[in-house]
């Protein structure tokens, strides 16, 4: 019972030290933020840290790491659900979105810290994303076969700016439909005209 609690307590230290992290990248970026820093956000010594994770750079990648994959698992999930590819996609950018209003600091820290990870969960995160990314092309392909597969990433791309833009929108005026707007936008990135080549 008092492995259970011991082990209890490490879980949830080690989460606030994540989710401190997450904070104090965000605000003021991955290399501006020490040690001692960290461990005072949790109420902690600086060195304590050590005790959970082996430096900063492992908390950055399992920040981006993690997110990755619960991106992916939300993707085979909606992908899971018998709906029409229009609603699939549809439920897509409900998901994203979903998760860009949430975890603003999240992609904030993406946009800016991917460069700063080591080279090994650089590359993992990278292959994450990739997966990620083919999965709303496929579907995207099924619905817009006329579209070739590289300008569909291409719009993938444009899609996820416009949805992670949340993350520089400060949303104050709340009588404006923040959600609606970036939804509509992105639906009109995907199924909007896209000019044949010629």
């Amino acid at each position: 019972m008092a492995q259970t609690w011991r082990a209890t307590e490490k879980a949830r230290t080690r989460q606030k030290y994540l989710d401190a992290a997450v904070r104090l990248f965000a605000r003021r970026g991955f290399h501006a933020v020490s040690i001692d820093e960290l461990g005072s956000a949790v109420g902690l010594s600086g060195p304590a840290l050590y005790r959970h994770f082996p430096g900063k750079e492992a908390m950055l990648g399992e920040i981006l790491v993690s997110t990755s994959e619960r991106l992916l698992v939300g993707l085979e999930k909606t992908l899971e659900q018998q709906t029409s590819d229009e609603e699939t996609l549809r439920n897509l950018v409900h998901f994203h979105l979903d998760f860009a209003i949430a975890e603003r600091d999240i992609i904030r820290i993406q946009d800016r810290e991917l460069p700063s990870l080591p080279e090994e969960q650089n590359r993992t995160v990278r292959r994450l994303q990739n997966r990620y990314l083919d999965g709303w092309v496929d579907v995207l392909l099924r619905i817009r076969p006329e579209v070739t597969r590289a300008d569909a990433r291409v719009q993938m791309h444009a899609v996820f700016g416009i949805l992670n833009s949340t993350a520089h929108n400060s949303m104050a005026d709340r009588s404006v439909d923040v959600r609606g707007i970036l939804e509509q936008s992105a639906l009109a990135v995907l199924l909007g005209p896209v000019s044949p080549r010629t």
